[in-house]
């Protein structure tokens, strides 16, 4: 018989947030839960549930779906019917994302709620809610944080020091006003200031700046922070928040042992159609082929994509470049039909590859894929890492540029592609060709794929994180129950 405090496996009720990026991290959370014996109901928007459904009809080949631990699928309203834009509207959708969205979430969780059930509530960082919506339940609060945990020490750091009004916007940031941020360099700080501060709110809209800011303070306000990082590679910056915050790192979550080997069916959530290049690769040389890919949020003007068309194109290194109209800035023309150079697609139809959209992992995890230029998106630089290629880099904006230092300057394991701007193309031709031929970058990037591969082993330092998570949301749990009593 059980004792009247024990706390059988709890309930997780996760709400995914809406970008692909924060996507994939969450959802392969969600299987390390259920694996672990958790109960999982796993919220999405109707709108990504219709663009994951619209996806996999599209692939003939797609799989049926295996069974696996226990994982409630379900879907909550964004407050927009499916065909409105909101790409075109995103001020529009966004503010009401902040505004509205919450209180579809509180009713949600109110409607699903078991008696006496011993649930906790985890969201994305960016969500602001968590904390109001989890206090009202009387559940734990738990906080997902898909980048890496110098990012949210940079930003929670610094808006703490704008609480305090030591400075009121990064346009009048002085560094002296600090010593220094527990384990974080002076140069990520100044690196991520100087992005903040100087993107333009095309890049970055005001309400996403806004948004993206104040999830630095709201994390404070959980009871638990999860990081999808890996503890060895991040030690300092941890070990410092870890005095301040109640952190966990508990990543790369897309690669815990079970994902690979008991759900791969459950771990693809692409939004869009992946285009299948298996085929193309193996027609490749080992190590021959260069990756090229932006992600799917970020943008570069047209005069940086000719350029590293034209770099790439001189390089003559073979290529599978992920381009979508998206990823160049819109030049106010209408049109995308000159988004690469004139004869560039002619000259490379040997040896280069242009897709829409692809599964990242089994393109990095090809033999083929000797480099990956990339907008060091933390997902990218996870894998990139997982499947021992390195890095030719190229941020963009938000976390992108402190993410660059910790791969080209801390680790080790990759280049920049433009040492100072503007970016050309014989600059390109050279990064690229130094990236393919360095031996030195690959025997980096080989020590740093074992540390995260046995990150995530059985008894690694994130498979423990995980395993003290539940222990203590059990005991945060059982803490509730005794103070209602």
């Amino acid at each position: 018989m059980a004792e009247p405090n024990s706390i059988k496996q709890p309930h997780a009720i996760m709400v995914e947030f809406l970008f692909q990026g924060h996507i994939t991290p969450f959802i392969n959370f969600a299987i390390a839960l259920a694996s672990k014996g958790c109960t999982v109901t796993y919220v999405q928007t109707e709108f990504n549930q219709h663009l994951i459904s619209k996806a996999r009809a599209a692939d003939p080949h797609e799989p049926e779906p295996e069974s696996g631990p226990d994982i409630r699928f379900t879907t909550i309203s964004d407050g927009f019917p499916l065909d409105f834009d909101r790409d075109l509207n995103f001020v529009e959708f966004y503010e009401s994302i902040l505004r509205d969205f919450p209180a579809r979430v509180d009713e949600f969780v109110g409607k699903i709620l078991e008696p006496n059930s011993p649930s906790f509530l985890i969201a994305d960082s960016n969500y602001l809610w968590l904390s109001e919506v989890a206090a009202k339940y009387d559940l734990p609060a738990v906080s997902f944080w898909a980048s890496p945990a110098l990012r949210l020490s940079i930003g929670y750091h610094l808006e703490l020091f704008k609480e305090k009004g030591l400075f009121s916007s990064y346009g009048d940031y002085n560094a002296d006003i600090h010593d220094h941020i527990p384990g974080v360099k002076p140069t990520d700080v100044a690196d991520f200031i100087t992005y903040f501060r100087d993107l333009d709110d095309e890049m970055l809209p005001p309400i996403l700046r806004y948004g993206i800011m104040k999830a630095h303070l709201e994390v404070r306000k959980a009871d638990f922070i999860l990081y999808n990082t890996v503890q060895e590679l991040e030690i300092e910056t941890l070990s410092a928040l870890d005095h301040e915050l109640p952190s966990y790192a508990v990543g790369p979550t897309n690669f815990l042992p079970h994902l690979i080997t008991k759900v791969p069916f459950i771990s693809r959530r692409s939004l869009k159609h992946e285009t299948d290049c298996a085929e193309w690769l193996e027609s490749k040389p080992p190590g021959s082929v260069l990756f090229v890919s932006f992600g799917s949020v970020a943008q570069a003007s047209k005069q940086v994509i000719w350029e590293i068309a034209r770099g790439i194109q001189k390089s003559r290194v073979n290529f599978v470049w992920v381009f979508h109209p998206d990823v160049v800035v819109d030049d106010g023309s209408g049109t995308h039909d000159n988004d690469l150079p004139p004869g560039f697609e002619s000259d490379t139809v040997d040896r280069g590859l242009i897709v829409p959209w692809v599964n990242q992992c089994k393109v990095l995890s090809n033999p083929a894929v000797g480099g990956f230029l990339t907008h060091c998106g933390w997902s990218s630089i996870l894998e990139s890492i997982w499947f021992g290629v390195p890095m030719l880099c190229y941020p963009i904006f938000m976390d992108q540029p402190t993410n660059r230092n910790m791969v080209v300057n801390e680790w080790k394991i990759g280049i920049n592609l433009c040492d100072e701007p503007p970016i050309s193309g014989e600059e390109v031709a050279r990064k690229v060709g130094r990236l393919m031929c360095s031996d030195e970058l690959r025997c980096e990037v080989k020590k740093t794929s074992e540390i995260v591969h046995n990150a995530v082993a059985a008894n690694g330092s994130s498979d423990r994180n995980i395993d003290r998570l539940l222990v203590d949301l059990k005991e945060k749990i059982r803490t509730k129950r005794n103070k209602d009593v």
